[in-house]
């Protein structure tokens, strides 16, 4: 039996990120990952799984040591992003220097923001990484948790981290329940080699049937992701490559632009989940395993990364000012700031995907009307631009 101060279940993006972030605080940490991701390979075609990386989550990973990682091997700056119904000159076009920033985002593969921030991780002395790590029990116990791994190993945690994805273990284990519904309809998602270069714009259109998306990756790739009825996605999963490409230049707008070569194909289902709380003692939810959100705007790994920030905030001023970092009265410091927060995005992100799907005639026209203001809305816009990229007011 062996006793760690933190112990991370689950090494993904925000579970090794938080680590890293946990790091130099005289802890004694531990992070149990079941399988470790794929090397990287220039050579490789694009993954399916993207994420679009934030400004904010940008600089937070640039401060572990991991964003230098990424841009060494690949990340697709977006400096413009499009967002329109119908048609494109009554929508809304959000400008990177309108924020006063560089780009807007970056998209970057999952498995490579996870292999950055490993190998931040697997740098530093205070931190040990268990991969793969199997776990056959889970006992949840007020700041001594037991955790069983496969080879008949136990670790008792002080802190015991949920950072296992949306289908949790530890949240399971801590008894803490949720609330979740599916949304109705999926993502079909493609990998697309395109006929032209890079692009640096991100453009989303909304249909009756569900929005259209394009999002730029490195080279002449791109990321095309088109939300439709379940049956509907059931349906062009099966097509072949070449009908599949069809439907696409048939049914997105022409400044998609020729599809060279369909690289690879996936769908999901798309579901809202929220923890009833974040915290008990001695265990803690972070990132998916604490909400799910809608992928319209790409922002679930962006609150993810907020939630490290704040986490990590909270446990290290405990430390210093000598507090127990794995008490509840502790821990909700940060539930405090980061439920509402995540809770106001998820509403957000229910109010725009639902508003789009209806086709009442008044609704679609405010919407049309809605859009063309806020091109126009000047500082206005520039405030929602910077909320929306986790930066501060003003700046």
């Amino acid at each position: 039996m062996e006793y760690v101060d933190i112990l991370i279940v689950g090494g993904g993006m925000v579970g090794s990120a938080l680590a890293s972030a946990l790091s130099g605080k005289g802890l004694s940490i531990t992070v149990l990952e079941q399988a470790a991701p794929q090397p990287f390979d220039s050579a490789q075609p694009p993954d399916l799984r993207v994420s679009a990386i934030s400004p904010a989550s940008a600089s937070l990973l640039d401060g572990l040591g991991a964003w230098q990682d990424i841009l060494a091997m690949r990340a697709a700056p977006y400096r413009r992003m499009q967002v329109w119904e119908d048609q494109e000159s009554n929508g809304t076009l959000f400008d990177a220097a309108e924020a006063g920033v560089e780009a807007l985002g970056h998209i970057v593969e999952n498995r490579i923001v996870q292999l950055a921030t490993t190998a931040c991780l697997q740098q530093k002395s205070d931190i040990r990484y268990l991969c793969p790590a199997r776990i056959t029990a889970i006992v949840y116990e007020p700041k001594a948790s037991r955790v069983t791994l496969e080879d008949g190993s136990v670790l008792v945690a002080r802190l015991l981290v949920a950072a296992d994805g949306a289908r949790s273990q530890v949240r399971d284990a801590a008894g803490i329940g949720i609330t979740s519904w599916d949304y109705p309809m999926h993502a079909l998602v493609a990998s697309c080699e395109m006929d032209y270069g890079q692009q640096d714009i991100t453009w989303q259109r909304f249909t009756a049937s569900g929005p259209q998306a394009f999002l730029p990756l490195t080279g002449s790739h791109a990321s095309l992701v088109w939300y439709n009825t379940p049956t509907e996605v059931k349906r062009l999963l099966a097509l072949s490559d070449e009908a599949l490409v069809s439907a696409f230049c048939a049914n997105f707008p022409q400044k998609l632009g020729g599809i060279r070569q369909l690289l690879a194909r996936g769908s999901f289902a798309l579901t809202r989940r929220h923890a009833a709380c974040y915290v008990k003692d001695g265990v803690v939810l972070a990132g998916d395993a604490a909400h799910t959100i809608h992928p319209l705007a790409g922002q679930g790994v962006n609150l993810g990364f907020q939630d490290v920030a704040v986490l990590a905030e909270v446990i290290g001023d405990a430390v210093s000012e000598g507090r127990d970092f794995a008490d509840a009265s502790v821990l909700k410091r940060y539930e405090r700031r980061r439920k509402p927060a995540n809770l106001a995005m998820q509403t957000g992100m229910d109010a725009f995907c639902y508003g789009f799907a209806n086709n009442i005639g008044p609704l679609k026209a405010a919407r049309k009307l809605g859009l063309k203001l806020a091109d126009k809305a000047g500082p206005l816009k520039r405030e929602v631009i910077r909320y929306a990229l986790g930066l501060p007011r003003g700046a």
